[in-house]
């Protein structure tokens, strides 16, 4: 059995900056709820669209987060996870907006509009390596 390596934070940042699809993680007073969204990570934060009509629109935020990406590969047996918290902010329009859209704007899989643009401006950035690199 291969044991758990502790990522460094350059290290899951790497990682993370490789990805474009990955899980949210929030808490409403149903329970814990995760959705899979299209992201870029941009400025120390992880930035990704939603409808604002949505549960994930309506509470990502203004509330604290947690976003999780992941590599596995299973015939192997190894692979890694990276996990980001933080409070979740609303991106206005603006400045920071127009950065994002011009260089690394998500594009979300699914159909339809997701104009609320959420940043997740990560305060622990970790992340776990399991096999060989």
């Amino acid at each position: 059995m291969s044991e758990l390596a502790v990522l460094s934070e350059s290290t899951c940042l790497e990682l993370l900056t490789t990805g474009t699809v990955g899980r949210v993680a929030l808490c409403t007073p149903e329970g814990p709820q995760i959705f899979p969204v299209n992201y870029v990570v941009h400025d120390a934060s992880v930035v990704f669209r939603t409808t604002p009509y949505s549960l994930l629109g309506a509470q990502a935020w203004q509330t604290r987060l947690a976003f999780e990406v992941d590599q596995l590969d299973h015939e192997r047996r190894l692979g890694w996870s990276v996990l980001a918290t933080g409070p979740g902010s609303r991106i206005d329009p603006g400045p920071t907006l127009d950065e994002v859209v011009h260089h690394w704007n998500p594009r979300p899989w699914a159909a339809g509009t997701r104009p609320l643009y959420v940043r997740l401006r990560w305060d622990a950035l970790t992340g776990r390596r399991v096999g060989e690199a």
